[in-house]
């Protein structure tokens, strides 16, 4: 209840933005410039969080019961990794993205392409205060505090009122501004809290002389295989939409904002509190009861998201309307992002019923099936966008993404009725 009391927040300060960004700008090249941005350069690094946060939080809820010169060696030297690789990743997202722009961006206007590259001067750091971010997160949730969750919303509100503060907005530059200020403010705050929560800093240092590095560093690789074929979902989005033309990219940006309102409150609440609960059973040798709870929970989610999406295909026109519509957004604008997120508002039930079971599976160390999943839902996704887009245009590919969470919680379900094995570890 404490996260999806923090989500609430968060995300309302995420729906202001987004009525900031749609009151000045509209739908037009400097949305479809920032959506594309955004996405593309938020992949890689938010890729990267996704698969280490996974396997790191039962590696920290196991290290709370260790001396704290052990604890404080490993700490340091994830610091240290983190920052050298987000640091690389920054310099060669910035150098690549013209390479980018002309494969994956080509369907944009050339406004639209001149924008983007202009917020990679945002975006390259962030890539790096992502990472910093996401290890503080992990060390937070290994606690179980969840404060977190509230922080998220930061870079939103910056870019609210860098947004609306600006005199005006014909470039992209309180966008630009809003966003890396936004970042890295989250970034400190959030490394402050992981240092009062742990008890120490953990003063950065380059070396692999812990001994939770070996299991880790096998089981993130597994990980990382099924979150890099998940997050390839977002960037195939965009240049399917992209190249849809008529601005698809706003559109589909705006749908997919307001989703993922409904799908941060509820689901992601359940999701990000169980899988600490879950390790912590499943380290006490109580994995019986474990898998029962996720079970029980993923049935009782299930239901919820589709009472949610029954509710949300009535009100979606108002909804769209009553946050959207104002300034240069118009109401034929929002009869067509209204469209859009009704085929989108379909993945709820699948979505919340399978977080759980995610966690629980993670719970248990069973990465490789975890990684198997994730690339069959790609495959799915990739196929479907090409099948769908064509023919329903941006409404295509969010039910090409509803196809996909269906696929995956049918999968989830069947792994999840068989018990783990008693020393499963990476299977």
């Amino acid at each position: 209840m404490r996260v999806a009391f923090f989500l609430l927040l968060g995300k309302a300060a995420g729906a202001f933005k987004e009525m900031a960004v749609a009151y000045r700008y509209g739908v037009g090249d400097a949305v479809d410039a920032y959506q594309f941005t955004m996405t593309m350069a938020n992949w890689l690094p938010v890729t990267i969080v996704g698969a280490l946060s996974v396997v790191l939080i039962p590696v920290l809820v196991r290290t709370r019961r260790e001396g704290r010169t052990s604890r404080a060696r490993f700490l340091g030297e994830l610091q240290g990794w983190v920052i050298a690789a987000g640091t690389v990743l920054a310099v060669v997202l910035y150098v690549a993205w013209p390479w980018l722009l002309d494969i994956a961006g080509q369907g944009l206007p050339a406004d639209a392409r001149r924008m983007s590259a202009e917020l990679t001067l945002a975006f390259a750091p962030a890539a790096l205060f992502t990472l910093m971010t996401g290890i503080s997160a992990a060390r937070l949730r290994a606690h179980e505090r969840h404060i977190n969750t509230l922080l998220d919303s930061i870079p939103a509100v910056v870019i609210l009122v860098w947004v609306m503060l600006a005199a005006t907005v014909t470039d992209v530059g309180p966008l630009l501004w809003g966003t890396l200020v936004g970042y890295f403010i989250q970034s400190v705050w959030l490394l402050w809290l992981a240092a009062r929560a742990d008890g120490m800093w953990g003063r950065p240092r380059l070396s692999f002389q812990s001994h939770q590095w070996p299991d880790l560093v096998k089981a993130a690789g597994v990980m990382l295989v099924g979150q890099v074929a998940m997050s390839f979902v977002g960037p195939i989005d965009q240049y399917t939409a992209a190249n849809l033309g008529g601005n698809a990219n706003s559109t589909l940006g705006y749908a997919s904002r307001l989703l993922a309102l409904l799908l941060g409150v509820g689901a992601a609440s359940v999701g990000r509190a169980a899988l600490p609960v879950l390790a912590d059973i499943h380290s006490r040798g109580d994995s019986a009861r474990a898998r029962s709870t996720a079970l029980k929970w993923s049935v009782l989610m299930l239901l919820v998201g589709a009472a949610v999406t029954f509710i949300g295909w009535l009100l979606a026109p108002w909804g769209v309307s009553l946050l959207f519509e104002r300034g240069a957004f118009t109401a034929e604008n929002t009869a067509t992002v209204a469209h859009v997120l009704r085929w989108g508002l379909l993945q709820m039930p699948f979505y919340f019923g399978v977080l759980i079971l995610v966690q629980l599976l993670a719970s248990q160390n069973r990465y490789r099936i975890m990684a198997a999943i994730a690339v069959a839902n790609f495959i799915l996704k990739a196929v479907m966008n090409q099948v769908l887009a064509p023919v329903m245009g941006p409404a295509g590919i969010m039910l090409a993404t509803s196809m996909m969470y269906a696929l995956s919680y049918v999968c989830y379900v069947m792994v999840a009725l068989r018990p783990a094995p008693p020393a499963a570890t990476s299977s």
